[in-house]
């Protein structure tokens, strides 16, 4: 009769059995990234990743000698490298303004489904016929929206820049149209006391941050600073220390002598603030209340899609290429060309 095992031996032979798949997984994820840079080489690409999508993503364009930053930096690194292929790493619009920039390259993503909450709320068709309404004022929008809101604008700015030129253009009488985000909408109308039509719409991550949740984690860490990203509710904003984009909120942990810090926005944001200032703690800022379930819980789903496996089989298989159309890409140009322009002699 076979002997049965022990207890403990069972529990030996299952620790035993998950390590073995533990080293089976980092085998396959140590030979993808091998394969990744294998392909970036033979197809004359570089790999450009946003601070939200994961970890893993990140150190690869870092290794690599590509790019980990925020949207535009993401669409200005690909312009100016020699690459002939650029693989975005990030949400669809992103794509679209890598392209729009650098109309003669080829732009792959893992996937073409990773889109964002805000430019899905903004359909075009919808946004036009909301301008047209309001012909006195001055179309001003987020970088996070398509190719077709981008040519309807007179201004695309980035969370980073949207004070000073809505302060500039209210500084020459101007009335601003403001899409999409409601909550960065509304800051840059406290901050600047200029006549802000808004747009109702939202970031589904940094929309879910809670005040009072904040609250209560600023009285268990009193000395952390508050860094809070401005698609974030007015109720959050209030409470930073820094209000900022992910490259300022960046900035700021590294400048200030806080040992520890509050974060409101993608907790993707973490890989980077850790390898720039690994003896300094990061906590991020809680969503939905206690108790509650929430839609994001500070990690955007569509970054979540761009993984490996889709990474390497579009760089293999030339999949999942962004194009869009000549005419409306020169239209959308206009007014990322302003933007451009005005940072080049303004920051």
């Amino acid at each position: 009769m076979e002997q049965q095992a022990s207890p403990q031996q069972w529990v030996r032979d299952q620790i035993s059995g998950l390590q073995a798949g533990v080293e089976s997984v980092e085998i396959d994820r140590d030979a993808q990234k091998k394969r990744i840079k294998d392909l970036l080489q033979a197809r004359d690409a570089v790999l450009v990743a946003h601070y939200y999508t994961d970890p893993e993503i990140q150190a690869l364009a870092e290794e690599t000698g590509g790019c980990v930053s925020d949207s535009l930096e993401m669409a200005r690194f690909g312009r100016d490298h020699p690459a002939s292929t650029l693989v975005v790493a990030g949400v669809k619009f992103m794509g679209e303004t890598a392209k729009i920039l650098s109309p003669d390259k080829r732009v792959l993503m893992p996937t073409l489904e990773a889109t964002c909450s805000l430019d899905i709320g903004c359909p075009a068709d919808e946004f036009s016929d909301f301008c047209d309404q309001h012909p006195d004022r001055t179309v001003v929008v987020y970088a996070n929206t398509s190719a077709a809101v981008k040519a309807r604008a007179d201004w695309v700015v980035t969370s980073s820049i949207a004070l000073k030129v809505v302060d500039y253009l209210d500084s020459q009488g101007e009335k601003i149209l403001w899409a999409p985000d409601k909550h960065l909408g509304s800051y840059v109308q406290r901050e600047t006391g200029a006549d802000v039509l808004l747009w109702d719409g939202a970031c589904i991550v940094h929309d879910e941050f809670k005040a009072q949740g904040l609250r209560d984690l600023m009285a268990v860490y009193p000395d952390a600073a508050v860094l809070v990203h401005p698609e974030s509710p007015a109720s959050v904003v209030e409470l930073a220390d820094v209000v900022g984009s992910t490259t300022q909120i960046i900035n700021a942990a590294r400048d200030l002598e806080n040992r520890q810090f509050i974060v409101a926005t993608d907790q993707g944001i973490f890989y980077k603030l850790q390898q720039l200032v690994p003896d300094k703690e990061f906590l991020i800022a809680p969503t939905a209340g206690n108790g509650a379930s929430c839609r994001s819980c500070a990690n955007c789903p569509w970054m979540a899609m761009n993984a490996l496996d889709n990474l390497a089989e579009a760089l293999d298989r030339g999949l999942n290429e962004v194009l869009v159309d000549p005419g409306l890409a020169d239209k959308a140009m206009m007014p990322l060309d302003r933007m451009l322009e005005f940072a080049r002699k303004n920051l």
